[in-house]
């Protein structure tokens, strides 16, 4: 897949302009968006990202538009995951609801440009490396198992999360809003405010879920472009996602089940593709094993079926425990 410097630069600019639209449109002036707004908007970015798809589809052929919505639809599913912890976050730091887009958006923007740095390394590892295939399966089968070992357990407090343990050693925090400012003055000292603490705890808590999304979706495709849109397309709208199925969020009890099941498949797939690619001494005399490769559409088949599975089991089992509680 050849993605010209022309290519890269203007796709950057149409996903920052798309953020800055969002901001000034929706976010600049605080409120709490309705459901009506949260799901039109979050249709239109749902939209906008399978028309680029589309474009892939059409510019790069059918292999590389099979990678990105295979990643695209990965990313997705593994940002809803990260839903939980921001609805833990705003609780935690009580932020005020209308004020909660801002801290989300903020947020989201910070996670996207340190993903970018994880997606450069990633593909300039794999670029001088081969055998970073068999850390990347591994590391997603061992997160697998870990998922569904700590499933239902509660999650650490954020507030006791390092970053902002350290947030507030080294700055002085007030313990309460002024509107939607970071930073306020208080008898004349600058003080930042506890929205700024929510904003350090989203940030940094995407870097734990970096660390499974990116090995994640280069097991899907190794073509950094496809990357980097997919986790853009997928952290954009995000924020209209999370007021649209707030309340739907703990009924998805087999979700993290679901997640565990693609995170383990795509693991097994990294594997494989190691093994196929293999220049180890030690595995088979550094000559590659003739192992079968799991193809894209394979790929997508398993994610969106994992996920419809997982989702229709979660609804359904939710809805006889609510029913069993009303009686």
């Amino acid at each position: 897949m050849h993605v010209t410097l022309t290519t890269w630069l203007i796709t950057i600019a149409v996903i920052a302009a798309l953020f800055v639209f969002d901001f000034f449109a929706h976010v600049r002036k605080p409120h709490a968006p309705s459901l009506r707004e949260s799901g039109f908007w979050s249709a239109v970015f749902i939209g906008i990202a399978l028309v680029f798809g589309a474009v892939v589809f059409a510019v790069w052929g059918p292999t590389y538009g099979g990678e990105y919505f295979a990643g695209y639809i990965t990313e997705k599913a593994l940002s809803v995951d990260n839903l939980f912890v921001f609805v833990i976050i705003m609780a935690t730091f009580a932020v005020p609801r209308e004020y909660q887009q801002k801290v989300l958006t903020i947020g989201i923007v910070l996670a996207l440009m340190m993903r970018g740095a994880f997606i450069a390394v990633g593909a300039a590892a794999i670029n001088a490396y081969s055998w970073v295939f068999y850390l990347f399966g591994f590391f997603l089968l061992y997160t697998a198992i870990k998922l569904v070992r700590d499933h239902g357990e509660t999650t650490e407090h954020v507030s006791d999360n390092k970053m902002v343990l350290l947030a507030r050693k080294f700055l002085p925090v007030h313990d309460e809003y002024d509107g939607d400012k970071l930073v306020t003055r208080i008898d004349g000292r600058k003080m930042v405010t506890p929205m700024l603490l929510a904003l350090v705890a989203i940030g940094f808590t995407d870097i734990l879920f970096a660390l499974d999304s990116i090995p994640a979706i280069y097991g899907l495709t190794e073509e950094p472009y496809l990357v980097f849109t997919a986790n853009a397309f997928a952290l954009m709208g995000l924020r209209q996602l999370f007021f649209l199925i707030g309340g739907l969020l703990e009924r998805l009890i087999y979700l993290s089940y679901g997640l565990s099941i693609i995170l383990a498949f795509i693991g097994v797939k990294l594997v494989l593709h190691a093994l196929h690619e293999n220049t180890l001494g030690f595995i088979n005399g550094g000559e590659h094993v003739a192992v079968p490769e799991i193809s894209t559409s394979m790929s997508l088949i398993v994610i969106v079926g994992v996920l419809a599975v997982t989702t229709i089991a979660s609804l359904l089992a939710s809805g006889r425990n609510k029913d069993t509680v009303s009686r």
